[in-house]
């Protein structure tokens, strides 16, 4: 589209001040005369306007009235006919100073201004020409140019605003980035119309752009470029342009020369469900792509990328990344080729909520032999409540116990049926008066088992006492005989490795015998229920009656 500048307009630019501006230009020019395109400006000549003159207040210069002659094709400088239409390109107009804002940023950033004075950067800082910026570990820092470009600076990398600035009138950037370490990632705006430049150059290589979406990483002595949309031509530093990579293309340049393009590996594709992560850990896991040597993770809380808060690299496919709070985020991951260069990527939205954590499991795990049984946990700080569930089968779609708010950290489930169960806990906080619950910690699987049974009691023939009582293959065994009904005086305590003991018989009285079970894989059961026994001359059952021997075989007697 085509603008007419307004007198008040022009006359505001060319009353700026000089600290703003290269060259103003003097105010003789009748602003109502000029029209601004997106890559040219036109004057129409007024009355006694020569093209030295004109060059002189429009470009800066008054030696480019030889180009404007012959762009425009007149003979004579000094018979202009008022009205003539002078086009001016952009390549001829002056500089004016343009600058970057500070859009997103996260951990540590160091930047010194070209005057050599330190910058505090924050959010809407504004930097300009000369500026250098240092990222540290796990920081990150995008900039935001006038015509909605940006450029994104990794963790760990150096780079200089070589040269921010638009030409006047047009206002078509002029843009140099040199990156001195690391990696500089560049959105730029389409610069085809307006005739703008934007470089990136490296101590080996200059990528320029007319729009597109591309990645520059300095690696030792080689500078890999990788294209996402548009073009860039690839050049070695003060040579002409030797390659242009199109989308999808990647190359690297080294002190050998430029690399041909290649390939950029395919975009991966997810395993699982990572739009939910419920650890603090964040796990994402991808199908291996073929000619990967490994995988680049970013975490941003944007679609675009541009307020990157995390990054991660794995020699596998599952990457794994720490650190972050709980909220909504977008995750890009990229394959890395056999010479580092960075494929296409994949960005996927995600939303983590891991807190409050879910409590660490006690018991039971794996197996139960327990007639009432009994769920635990151990206790979080900061608990409210919490939420408890058992079900039949690992994907909890046959719930069985649902306790939504439990005070403390166990359950009595009393008596179930026999066999496998799954249980699983959340832990339940007060945030600002609402209640929110965390996600289930990993279910426990388990087996509940018959319990072990009462022991059978007989006299032996040689009066000590003989035990028996049912056991399984491998079983080891602890046989307690208390005088009391909660063993806090031991008659006997005795190790065996088969399903029986015998023991000298003790003195008249009432004892209570129990058994617990050390399974082969060293899961120990609970004790048995107790036994009460009352021992006079002869051994005789909890009613009374006395304990026979048959044959070898026990019976009450009548």
């Amino acid at each position: 589209m085509r603008s007419t500048f307004t007198k008040l307009a022009l006359l505001a630019l060319l009353s700026a001040p000089s600290s703003l501006l290269f060259a103003a230009p003097p105010a003789a020019l009748d602003p109502a005369a000029l029209q601004v395109d997106a890559a040219t400006i036109t004057y129409h000549a007024q009355l006694g306007d020569t093209l030295s003159v004109i060059a002189d207040q429009l470009t800066g210069n008054k030696s480019n009235w030889v180009q404007l002659a012959k762009i425009n094709r007149i003979g004579n400088d000094r018979t202009i006919p008022i009205g003539t239409a002078i086009i001016i390109p952009v390549a001829l107009l002056p500089d004016d100073p343009s600058s970057a804002q500070v859009a997103a940023m996260s951990g540590t950033i160091d930047a010194t201004g070209a005057d050599g004075r330190a910058i505090t950067i924050g959010i809407g800082t504004t930097l300009t020409e000369g500026t250098i910026i240092n990222t540290g570990s796990n920081s990150f820092l995008t900039l935001s140019l006038p015509d909605q470009s940006h450029i994104a600076i990794p963790s760990n990398s150096q780079v200089k605003l070589s040269k921010l600035r638009s030409a006047r009138y047009t206002k078509s950037p002029r843009t140099e980035i040199s990156l001195l370490k690391g990696r500089v990632e560049s959105k730029v705006s389409p610069l085809e119309k307006n005739k703008g430049r934007f470089e990136v150059h490296s101590p080996l290589a200059v990528a320029g752009v007319r729009g597109t979406d591309f990645r520059v990483d300095l690696v030792g002595d080689k500078v890999m470029t990788e294209v996402l949309s548009g073009g860039v031509a690839v050049a070695k530093k003060d040579k002409p342009a030797a390659l242009t990579l199109r989308a999808g293309q990647g190359n690297i340049t080294n002190t050998k020369g430029v690399g041909k393009a290649v390939a950029l590996l395919s975009q991966p594709e997810f395993t699982g469900r990572p739009q939910l992560q419920e650890r603090p850990t964040l796990r994402f896991t991808v199908n291996p792509v073929s000619g990967t040597r490994g995988y680049r993770a970013q975490v941003a809380t944007d679609a675009s990328l541009n307020n990157v808060v995390s990054e991660a690299e794995s020699d596998s496919p599952e990457i794994k990344i720490n650190g972050l709070d709980d909220g909504k985020y977008f995750v890009r991951i990229t394959a890395l080729d056999q010479a580092g260069l960075q494929g296409k990527p994949l960005i996927a939205a995600f939303t983590l909520k891991a807190r409050p954590e879910p409590p660490i499991s006690i018991e039971p795990k794996n197996k139960s032999r327990s007639e009432n049984l009994v769920f635990s946990w151990a206790e979080v700080s900061n608990a409210q409540a919490y939420h408890l569930q058992v079900a039949s089968d690992a994907e909890f779609s046959h719930i069985i116990i649902d306790e939504a708010a439990l005070n403390a950290a166990q359950f009595n489930a009393g008596k179930l049926a026999l066999g496998t169960y799954y249980w699983r806990v959340a832990t339940i906080v007060d945030t600002a008066g609402v209640r929110d619950q965390g996600p289930y910690g990993d279910p426990q699987g388990f087996s509940l088992l018959p319990a072990l049974q009462i022991p059978k009691i007989a006299d032996a023939v040689d009066g000590d006492l003989s035990f028996r009582w049912t056991g399984e293959p491998g079983q080891k065994f602890v046989v307690e005989i208390g005088h009391d009904a909660s063993f806090s005086s031991l008659l006997l305590t005795q190790d065996t490795a088969t399903p029986e003991i015998n023991v000298p018989r003790p003195a008249s009285g009432t004892y209570f015998i129990r058994i617990k079970a050390i399974d082969p894989d060293g899961y120990v059961s609970p004790f048995s229920p107790a036994q009460k026994v009352y021992i006079g001359s002869r051994w005789v059952t909890s009613d009374g009656s006395p304990l026979l021997n048959v044959g070898g075989n026990t019976q009450a007697g009548y």
